[in-house]
């Protein structure tokens, strides 16, 4: 099989910054003993020493320089891989949960391996359908195949040194729901404000507890925020601070089984099957550890990341090869029911495994999770007898959506995919500079006609995904040319003449990414897209749903619900659940700092001096 990432992978590739040298930051090497000790060392000494050794890069490293502009890092990543996995599940035994303590209270370590861990996975549909396609089944089928790899008792269990396995595995769709919801009422909620508009105060561009300005910008796209904190922070005021489903899922798991079973959240170990190498690089934000949601944080203490590991469709498959597993005999039914775990929560364990899949949303929502389709059709519902009106802009990943009721427009959204269209959006973005000149002209350009030019800024929301495509066409996600060699190691036959050219092009990709985004919305006899899987029981077992509470089969009320359990259960405040922060991210590579400079600022950082 093929490397894991390549630059032929990064398609949202834009160009590369300064050169990336991150040296080892220290003190001159001492001089020898015969030196004179009254010897004036001049900057030209010090600058003509030997430099240091460069340092090898982690993904936070990359998170804290802005010498790069590409949404994936051009790196190969040695963390957060299916190596990573493979040796976790070999170095710690699972906790098998519920487990008692010798003075009878429950806890994740007594009765148990002192090193042992809470393994749970969380699978995206895009990497379902990218496996579908090549497999040639559906995509429940493939959710079926991993949860057989990752917790079947012929999966990873069958061949490791401990005989570790992941203890839940959790489609994302579930909680992909509570993003739509707290999107689209932050997306309300701002735009109603009278202070959404205001200018944020000094420094806190981008902070959780701030609103977001208009137009607001989705946030779900960790390739895009990174572009954005680093290039263009003038953005970060018009983020949604809603976190992704990877990140919000994180913090869900984390923080009610270390709470439930009194573990410290590095005894829980969480795996993300991602579309996207992106996706890796959020796992590594600081915004997204226990040092927001823990109470009673010790500061002392490395504060443990909501996602550990993040691999793509393609380590999957690597991870099965290495245990020398076949994907593609693996079964394609649901494990056992009878050798599931409930999740410690009644409430949270029938929001999370409900009694039968729901499906993805229709083609109109898009591949990348449906945010700016949910939003609009939440504004609809609050607007009988509207309807929506699409536009595409100057290319098929440009699209506009109006609300409209007769010849009032009630709001304006859009679709910007991919970064050559995210940089005209950014570009449009740009505070215009006020010139100081007598007479000069200020506001918005004009047509001839003098009607005044629409602008990005007429948006009230607008949803940002790196990849062109979407979601779905994700860098993690198996190529066109790689299905032949993909196939031929699992041992899988073309089926109904289903052969890919043996050197495929843009032409190719492109129908292999529709073959894709078929398998990503098509339904099948064991999904069933109904309102009741999202209606609120109360303990009677009655409905309390109120008339119109559902919008594209979403209850608010039902999600609220969830919510506000988790805040109780967990005692932490909603806000820090489900937002999160971001900042304009600055950094002196490239800059030219000689040698002297460089280490009185080491010195000064350590308390010493000259």
């Amino acid at each position: 099989m093929s490397a894991i990432l390549s630059a032929d992978d990064l398609n949202d590739f834009i160009s590369p910054g300064v050169a990336c040298i991150k040296p080892i930051e220290t003190l001159p090497a001492a001089k020898p003993a015969d030196a004179n000790a009254y010897e004036v060392t001049t900057e030209d000494k010090v600058a003509a020493s030997q430099p240091p050794p460069p340092a090898t890069l982690s993904l936070t490293d990359c998170l804290a320089c802005s010498g790069c502009v590409t949404s994936a890092e051009a790196m190969l990543v040695s963390l957060q891989s299916h190596t990573e996995v493979l040796t976790t599940l070999d170095t710690y035994r699972s906790l098998r949960a519920p487990w008692e303590a010798h003075n009878g209270t429950t806890n994740g370590v007594s009765g148990q391996h002192a090193e042992g861990k809470l393994f749970v996975a969380s699978v995206s549909p895009q990497t379902r359908a990218s496996l579908a396609a090549v497999f040639s089944v559906t995509e429940v089928e493939v959710g079926n195949m991993i949860a057989q790899l990752l917790s079947g008792p012929s999966g990873l269990q069958a061949g490791g040194h401990n005989g570790s396995d992941f203890t839940w595995v959790i489609d994302t769709n579930v909680v992909r729901d509570a993003c739509l919801e707290a999107a689209a009422n932050e997306v309300v909620t701002a735009l109603s404000s009278e202070t959404s508009n205001a200018p944020s105060e000094s420094g806190s561009e981008g902070a959780i507890d701030t609103t977001p300005k208009k137009p607001i910008l989705t946030s779900a796209c960790p390739g895009w925020i990174c572009y954005a904190e680093k290039t263009h922070p003038y953005v970060l005021p018009h983020l949604s601070r809603m976190k992704s489903p990877q990140a919000l899922t994180g913090t869900l798991l984390k923080s009610v089984l270390s709470q439930r079973y009194n573990v410290p959240p590095s005894q829980i170990w969480h795996l993300a099957v991602m579309p996207c190498f992106d996706k890796k690089l959020e796992a590594s934000r600081s915004e997204l550890t226990s040092s927001v949601w823990l109470p009673n944080h010790d500061s002392a203490q490395d504060p443990v990341r909501d996602t550990d590991c993040v691999i793509t469709a393609r380590e999957l498959l690597h991870l099965a090869a290495a245990r020398n597993i076949n994907f593609a005999n693996l079964s394609r039914s649901p494990l056992p029911s009878s050798q599931r775990t409930p999740f410690p929560d009644p409430k949270l364990d029938a929001f999370l495994f409900p009694p039968s899949r729901r499906k993805n949303q229709n083609p109109d929502a898009g591949p990348s999770g449906g945010y700016l389709h949910h939003i609009l059709h939440t504004y609809q519902a609050q607007n009988p007898g509207s309807e929506i009106v699409v536009k595409q802009g100057r290319n098929t990943d440009v699209i506009d959506y109006t609300l409209v009721r007769g010849s009032e427009t009630i709001v304006k959204m859009a679709r910007y995919y991919g970064f050559r269209n995210i940089q005209n959006l950014v570009r449009r973005l740009k505070p215009a500079k006020v010139s100081k000149m007598p007479g000069a002209r200020v506001g918005g350009s004009r047509k001839p006609n003098g009607a005044a030019v629409e602008t990005v800024k007429d948006y009230a929301y607008v949803e940002v995904m790196a990849c062109p495509g979407g979601c779905t066409n994700g860098g993690g996600q198996v190529k066109v040319s790689e299905v032949e060699e993909v196939r031929a190691y699992e041992g899988v036959q073309a089926v109904n003449g289903d052969v890919v050219s043996s050197r495929p092009g843009p032409k190719e990709q492109k129908e292999w990414q529709g073959r894709v985004d078929e398998a990503y919305f098509s339904g099948s006899e064991d999904e069933v897209d109904v309102d009741q899987e999202m209606q609120d029981i109360d303990t009677n077992g009655t409905n309390s749903l109120p008339d119109g509470d559902i919008v594209n089969g979403i209850s608010k009320k039902y999600i609220q619900g969830i919510l506000s359990h988790w805040s109780a259960i967990t005692g932490v405040d909603t806000q820090n659940l489900v937002y999160t922060s971001y900042r304009k991210v600055e950094s002196d590579v490239g800059k030219k700092v000689n040698d002297v400079e460089r280490v009185a600022g080491l010195a000064s950082s350590i308390g010493g001096g000259w």
